[in-house]
């Protein structure tokens, strides 16, 4: 069979449970195949389907994530390593770089809360290459993926990766104060209607904060200041419909916030900056 008809074929066969079962199917074909999907379309439709076809076709029918799949995405013109230990990265994310680059862009100490990946520390880094940065995370499987990632990325030499949980006492021990402190905390309320591809395979540690989605914003804004020096900035990622209510925690911990949207005109980022 060549590649073509497995594309067709596979497209029919995911369109119950996708969204966008041709872009899948092209997607999974290219990563067997070893090469990208402009390639793929261009040069290897007439070849012979790899072996595998099958077994990753039935992964996408059972409604994983094709990053998990293919065990990489992109974000912001890096490619990193994603695996079911962290979030796949998304480009309203990019709200969050856009909003850190605007408010602080001579920043020389970047530390990324909840690290997950490393997208966002790694993208900043990319983008201010005199600044150095710290990732922390609770989690000791994305914390190996971020440090994987800055290797892969070549900036291992400008990124420390530590296992270290915000939300417990002693978390900044030894941290210092940053320039630039962004986060994209657990912001999901516990009993949103989500896809079976984020419920059923993302990390719930990553996702889900409480009834109202704002418990880890309640922990993690006071603690802020532990981490910011005295003109620091905060960016945070927040749900589309949480601005007034994260506006609101951030003022009692003494905090004025101003509110980025992202492409679509959602509300996506908050920058904190100390009254």
């Amino acid at each position: 069979m060549s590649v073509r008809v497995a594309i067709v074929e596979a497209a029919e066969a995911l369109a119950p449970t996708s969204d966008t079962p041709r872009l899948d199917a092209e997607l999974l074909m290219a990563g067997l195949l070893g090469t990208n999907r402009s390639d793929m379309l261009l040069r290897r439709m007439a070849d012979e389907v790899p072996s595998g076809w099958g077994h990753v076709v039935r992964r996408r029918m059972g409604r994983e994530p094709v990053a998990y799949i293919l065990g990489e995405a992109e974000f912001r013109g890096l490619t990193l390593e994603v695996s079911p230990a962290v979030l796949i990265p998304r480009g309203d994310s990019e709200t969050v770089v856009d909003a850190a680059l605007e408010a602080n862009p001579d920043a020389l100490r970047i530390l990324d809360c909840g690290t997950g990946s490393g997208a966002l520390l790694l993208v900043l880094l990319a983008e201010l290459p005199a600044a150095t940065g710290v990732g922390i995370d609770a989690s000791a499987a994305a914390c190996a993926v971020a440090e994987a990632n800055a290797a892969a990325n070549g900036l291992a030499d400008r990124a420390r990766i530590i296992v270290s949980d915000w939300t417990t006492s002693g978390w900044s021990d030894g941290l210092g104060s940053f320039d630039l402190v962004v986060a994209n905390p657990p912001y999901v309320e516990d009993d949103a209607d989500l896809s079976a591809d984020v419920r059923d395979h993302e990390p719930a540690s990553a996702l889900f904060a409480g009834p109202d989605g704002l418990d880890d914003y309640r922990i993690l804004i006071p603690r802020l200041p532990l981490v910011m020096n005295s003109s620091g900035i905060a960016v945070l990622e927040i749900g589309f419909s949480q601005a007034e209510s994260v506006t609101a925690i951030a003022a009692d911990a003494g905090f004025t916030a101003q509110l980025r949207r992202d492409l679509g005109g959602r509300a996506r980022a908050l920058i904190l900056r100390r009254d």
